[in-house]
């Protein structure tokens, strides 16, 4: 029924009355015929009951059979049954423990994860965080295929719906992982339109990592300098690109320059690899000097040692042209690798301005046509602002420690990168070495953790890898 306005006595024009006389309109209001409600009802539980043995085969398939067995065996036969199945269960865990957790521990953790944590709470996450549009369009849901677990983490499949993309997911991994109580979130493409979110149920970097093994035959492009968020070895890449650190004081930047030092002995040893070290505070590479075939600890001595690699690489650049492409290390053209602790001194913070500028010049040099022929740059640094360090872009490769400011991950990492996933502002202070790898051939930040070389293990590889006879250069 449809109310009309009323109008006074007085009023004899035919016309309708304005909202300015108070007059207030309703909406009319349609019911529903109950028999169309009714067969919706039916519908959606025929539905149900339909889909059941599909969405849930391992529930439906156990309580059908418990209901089977009750029926057959009453009450004494069912709880004979269940004793005798608890039993060869605890055998099994006892005898085989690892494929008793894959094939009973873990799945039924993943069943009962995908209905408790993801299922319950997939729609309401997916419409607050943006990835849905409401909570009435359904089949516009990206949908839940399967969820897997380990001793790690939550491995959840998701099919995507018609016009939603992988990055799409990348730039809410932060919500994502708020949304499931996880300490991070991870995105993996497995197919145009299939993705799998890694969800790790505790923080496997929590631990602090002792000094690594030093390896027989390091590899110059996958150095082990830690470990990665899924458990796995850090791989650091030297040879073919460059890399930079940034981190605030305390976060760890110490760590990963040695453990990458540390991955390289053996092929300091024989000549196929050396280290140039740069340390205008004295402090961080002072411990290992004799691991290094040229050292410098002024803004005088640091230029010239820049400008020297420099003349290197030029003179190696001009013998390569025409015949090779790509470098090979030997103890003839040994791998060089110039490590700049706290490069900011050199490009903003040195009193002279020549000095300064020769600096940014060489480093410029070196990092943008020194790695097809062997030279490598890794600079460390506290403020990745534009102003301190404007050759940000000339590191493929690159490295955020804790930050201060939510918006130095951004310069650090490169666009975006806060968007997928990389707090490093958000870092524990008590986690030193934890930090956000960016390469330059994967967009998505990686969380890692490297391992802590202490004062003693530095010693321990000079006294053992140092040569007396290393030509040095020191400041006066």
């Amino acid at each position: 029924m449809v109310r009309q306005p009323k109008v006074g006595a007085a009023q004899s024009s035919p016309t309708l009355p304005t909202p300015a006389q108070g007059v207030r309109w309703t909406t009319p209001i349609v019911e529903t015929p109950g028999i169309v409600v009714l067969a919706s009802w039916i519908y959606r539980l025929v539905r149900l009951l339909v889909l059941l043995p599909f969405r849930f085969p391992v529930m439906v398939a156990s309580t059908t059979a418990v209901v089977a067995c009750w029926w057959y065996l009453s009450w004494p036969g069912l709880a004979a049954l269940a004793g005798g199945l608890s039993v060869a269960s605890l055998v099994w865990w006892r005898t085989w423990p690892h494929s008793y957790r894959y094939c009973v521990s873990w799945r039924l953790l993943a069943w009962w994860r995908h209905l408790v944590v993801y299922r319950r709470h997939w729609q309401p996450v997916l419409v607050i965080s943006g990835l849905a549009e409401s909570y009435q369009e359904r089949r516009y849901l990206p949908r839940i295929r399967r969820v897997t677990c380990n001793a790690r983490a939550d491995y959840v499949r998701v099919s995507l719906v018609a016009g939603t993309a992988p990055s799409d997911f990348e730039h809410r991994v932060v919500e994502l992982a708020h949304g499931f109580a996880a300490p991070s979130c991870r995105v993996t493409v497995n197919g145009p339109r299939a993705i799998t979110l890694e969800f790790p149920r505790h923080d496997t970097l929590a631990e602090p990592l002792d000094a690594l093994p030093i390896p027989e035959a390091p590899d110059l492009s996958a150095l082990s300098v830690g470990k990665r968020e899924d458990g796995t070895p850090w791989k650091l890449r030297l040879h073919g690109t460059h890399v930079l650190i940034v981190g605030v004081t305390g976060a760890g930047k110490g760590s990963v320059l040695w453990s990458a030092i540390r991955s390289m002995l053996p092929a300091i040893a024989d000549g196929t690899a050396q280290v140039w070290g740069i340390d205008p505070k004295r402090m961080e590479l002072a411990y290992g000097r004799d691991l290094f075939a040229r050292y410098a600890d002024t803004g005088e001595s640091a230029v010239e040692l820049l400008e020297h690699a420099v003349a290197q690489m030029q003179e190696r650049a001009e013998r390569y042209a025409g015949k090779q492409r790509s470098h090979t290390p030997t103890t003839a053209d040994p791998f060089v690798v110039v490590v700049l602790d706290e490069v900011a001194f050199l490009t903003a913070y040195h009193p002279d301005r020549d000095v300064r500028k020769r600096s940014e010049n060489a480093i410029a040099t070196l990092t943008s046509q020194g790695r097809s022929v062997g030279f490598c740059v890794l600079a460390a640094l506290q403020d990745p602002r534009k102003e301190v360090m404007n050759l940000r872009n000339l590191f493929p490769d690159k490295i955020a420690l804790r930050l201060d400011e939510a918006s130095q991950v951004d310069m650090a990492l490169g666009e975006g990168a806060r968007e997928r996933g990389a707090e490093a502002h958000l870092i524990d202070p008590t986690l030193p070495g934890v930090a956000y790898v960016r390469l330059e051939t994967s967009p998505s930040p990686v969380r890692v953790r490297a391992a802590f070389v202490s004062d003693d293990d530095i010693t321990a590889m000079a006294g053992r890898y140092g040569t007396a006879s290393s030509a040095t250069e020191e400041g006066a």
